[in-house]
């Protein structure tokens, strides 16, 4: 293994120069090393925290940490929002234990407690044993998720002081039963929410009212306990804490903490020899050249992460990369994501924390703060969607100070081809804030009904959920879900929980379980949201390395029945999607065009599934499929053009369909550069000629219902985004466009028809009239603009989900719209729907 001091220059100038790849690194950056600040102590932190931090080496707190211990003994709610790796668990969590060890030497009562909340079960286990590092064993710090035995619930809910959960559980299994938790709620001292940049749109939106609808539950116990978030950097932390938590918040941004130095590489593959659809160029796939790579850092005993985009993803990387090395190596790289059980999961984790493995292919589930500490690599394949994962993902390696090695490898998308070409939108630019909506009335409405199931809803509750929620109220008394006492109350009505019907992580409904028909074993599970274009019948399905044909599709029991199998070709769902223009709340006008924001309905349907070679990519064959469409209400930034501008530009009406589809394409790929999201939380629709606006039009809507603030953030910065979209299209040097620039790898309608030369000039003609300034002002991330779409947008309980439910474990890695384009209606119609 080559000495750690020239490991990153090493190894990046070994992968460079080898195996013909020496044009494949398009840009190097330099990070250079940071050295340490400290402070003292804060005299509130007990002694026995700091003999427990000195016995794990550290003598003084990083400066940073200090400050947030100040702060949160004083009552502020402090959001800890630095890099990767700087401590911020020992900022909370000595604190915290602090208290917890004065309270118990109360003598009367269960003393002082605390709550933990994590975005996945995984980091929460983690922080458990750090906590049990620090604290005496007199702090019963215990785990309480989806995988905790019925017989050590009851303990945890009567004994434990430092409950460590996520926030499913929290809505699930605590508040809905909180006489049960009296005595731990009354006691209630802090609540820490960790890695809080990761609850962005839909499920930030719904996390935020879960917190809300704690702090209603302690005052009624008579606690007002303190909350302390952590966060990797992002922009303008204290509003992303003050949203989620609805209180006034101080922010500790400045890091202290040592950092190695870290060379930060950009990949782009090669063009193979196969050619893609209408005979674009085709580079390797992203998944493959890491697959190559980390067989080369296994080789060189060199530990390291290899981040992908999907579940399949994981799994092709880690079957690849194992291929390649053959035996032992083989052994000691691994897949893993969300839907394996819970024992495969915590195996995985323990053998990547004693350094078994060598190598592992992630989804976004390792990406927070579980420790993983001793990675000398760490392999992107695919822009993860936001500038703050991307540095998380990279903070991953040189977690020890020593140095490290990150590399964005490019998939043969417009955005990541932007930005392997760009590098100063990686390094010279800020983070990006992130965005939630906690009054969209789709998340508001159900939490309301979920607050009056555990304690009437009164007047002087309507300022702690918002201003959106007393309209909300007489609506949801129209549709039978709360009723009104005669003392003004508002009571929830049903017999079934209210919680069931909200589901956090935006999906909707029930998740598929994956069943092995042969033999009846659960292999996992996969979201209702994806489960269309991913398990339906005749689908292959990857896991463990293993390849699954999908025999049944079972929608009403929510189950995907699947054989084991080795089919020579993967599938991709195909399907149509229209769109309605409910109301318009904003529109602006880009000289003779206009720029409008406002609430759409979606429809959309899959109608069948494409055969593609494993080998080569060619199509070999087309399914038709029978599923029901499914219905949207959402959110959307929609652009028109007028007769006399298409004549401006020079399209012809035969050339619209394919320069507005191509627009939209490239549109969509390159919006996670300006909001918070990334392909999967947006979809797009283009019309030639729209009924509603009687003119060629452009959608990009959120993929998720009532809207996750994605769209209206390209509203704001729609001369931006909409130059870099003309830009990223114009310098691909394809012909007739590739996946580089206008194709979609998810294009149900076979990318068809396309035309690049005429989607820059129908760009060009659109910003001409654009303002100088971005109109109407940048409004604050995920700033509310639902004001009066409560009755529109239908609000109210969804389909249930089932009582304290598991959930995946990287919510990150849930797919949201299909992004798929179908075949044209009668308007012409083209799409990459939701």
């Amino acid at each position: 293994m080559p000495p750690r001091h020239s490991l990153p220059e090493a190894l990046l100038a070994s992968l460079s120069a080898t195996r013909g790849r020496s044009d494949r690194l398009t840009h190097t950056e330099h990070l250079p090393a940071r050295p340490a600040r400290y402070s003292p102590w804060p005299d509130s932190i007990r002694p026995e925290i700091v003999a427990s931090a000195l016995a794990l080496g550290v003598e003084q707190p990083w400066a940073h940490q200090a400050e947030a211990m100040k702060l949160a003994k004083t009552g502020h709610t402090v959001v800890i929002a630095t890099g990767t790796a700087s401590g911020k668990s020992l900022g909370y969590l000595a604190p915290v234990l602090s208290d917890l060890l004065e309270g118990t030497e109360a003598r009367n009562g269960r003393g002082a407690t605390a709550l933990y909340l994590a975005p996945t079960k995984a980091l929460a286990a983690d922080q458990r044993r750090r906590a049990a590092e620090l604290a005496p064993p007199r702090v019963r710090a215990a785990l309480y998720d989806g995988d905790t035995p019925p017989e050590e619930r009851e303990w945890v809910r009567q004994y434990a002081s430092y409950v460590l959960t996520n926030p499913d559980m929290l809505h699930r299994g605590i508040l809905p039963a909180h006489p049960r938790w009296a005595s731990f709620l009354k006691t209630l001292r802090y609540v820490v929410v960790d890695e809080c940049h990761s609850y962005r749109g839909v499920f930030g939106s719904h996390v935020a009212q879960v917190l809300r609808r704690l702090r209603r539950i302690c005052a009624r116990y008579g606690s007002s306990p303190t909350f302390m978030l952590a966060s990797a950097t992002t922009a303008d932390p204290a509003a992303t804490a003050r949203r989620l938590t609805g209180l006034p918040a101080e922010a500790v941004t400045e890091d202290a903490s040592p950092r190695g130095p870290m060379v930060f590489g950009l990949w782009e593959p090669p063009l193979t020899e196969n050619v893609g659809e209408h005979g674009a160029p085709v580079r390797r796939t992203a998944t493959a050249e890491a697959a190559h790579l980390l067989t080369d850092l296994v080789e060189q005993q060199t530990r390291t992460v290899v981040f992908v985009r999907s579940r399949r993803a994981a799994e092709l990387v880690a079957l690849q990369t194992q291929d390649q090395l053959g035996r032992p190596l083989a052994d000691r790289v691994a897949a893993y994501r969300g839907g394996y059980l819970a024992d495969e999961r915590r195996a995985l984790e323990r053998d990547l924390h004693t350094g078994r493995l060598l190598g592992l292919a992630s989804t976004s589930a390792l990406e927070l703060g579980v420790d993983i500490s001793g990675l000398d690599a760490v392999l992107m394949a695919g822009y993860p969607g936001t500038r703050a994962s991307l540095w998380q993902q990279a903070g991953r390696a040189g977690r020890e100070a020593q140095g490290a090695l990150a590399v964005l490898i490019a998939r043969d998308d417009p955005l990541d081809t932007y930005l392997v070409h760009h590098p100063e939108a990686l390094f010279a630019t800020p983070v990006e804030a992130t965005v939630l909506d906690p009054d969209n009335p789709h998340v508001l409405a159900p939490h309301l009904c979920a607050a009056a199931a555990e304690l009437p809803l009164t007047d002087s509750d309507l300022e702690l959920f918002g201003p959106s929620s007393g309209p909300l109220l007489p609506i949801l008394e129209q549709r039978g879900l709360l009723r009104r006492r005669t003392d003004g109350s508002w009571y929830w009505t049903r017999r079934e929980r209210a919680v069931d019907a909200v589901d956090l992580r935006g999906g909707g409904g029930n998740p598929v379980q994956i069943v092995e028909s042969p033999t009846g074993r659960l292999l996992g599970t996969v979201d209702a949201s994806a489960a269309h274009t991913t398990v339906h019948t005749g689908a292959v399905h990857l896991h463990r390395g293993r390849s699954y044909l999908v025999r049944e599709f079972d929608l009403d029991n929510s189950v995907a029945l699947v054989e084991p199998a080795d089919p020579p070709y993967t599938t991709a769902a195909r399907d149509i999607t229209s769109i309605s223009v409910l109301s318009t709340d904003t529109t602006v006008e880009w000289g003779e065009g206009r720029l409008c924001f406002g609430s759409v309905e979606v429809v959309n349907q899959v109608v069948g599934y494409l055969r593609k070679r494993i080998s080569t990519g060619e199509i070999m064959g087309e399914t038709k499929l029978d599923l029901p469409p499914r219905t949207l209400r959402t959110r959307a930034v929609w652009w028109c053009v007028t007769e006399d501008q298409l004549l401006d530009a020079d399209i012809l009406l035969d050339q619209l369909p394919g320069a507005a589809h191509a627009a939209e394409h490239a549109s969509i790929g390159l919006l996670p550069l300006f909001a918070t999201c990334d392909r999967w939380d947006i979809g797009g629709v283009s019309v030639p000629l729209h009924p509603d606006t009687h003119l060629p039009t452009v959608f990009v809507y959120d993929g998720h219902p009532g809207g996750a603030g994605f769209a209206e953030r390209g509203f704001h910065r729609a001369r931006q985004w909409l130059t870099a979209t003309r830009d990223a299209i114009a310098s691909c040097e394809c012909e007739r466009g590739c996946p580089s620039c206008v194709q979609s790898p998810k294009c149900g309608n076979g990318n068809d028809p396309l035309d690049k030369a005429a989607a820059v000039r129908l760009l060009e003609v659109l910003l001409a009239g654009a303002p100088a300034a971005e109109e109407p002002g940048e409004a604050g991330a995920g700033s509310p603009t639902e004001a009066g779409a409560a009755a529109e947008a239908n609000p109210g309980p969804a389909k249930p989900s089932g009582p304290e439910q598991s959930r995946p474990d990287d919510p990150a890695d849930q797919q949201g719209p299909a992004d798929q384009q179908g075949p044209a209606d009668q308007q012409g119609q083209a799409t990459e729907g939701s």
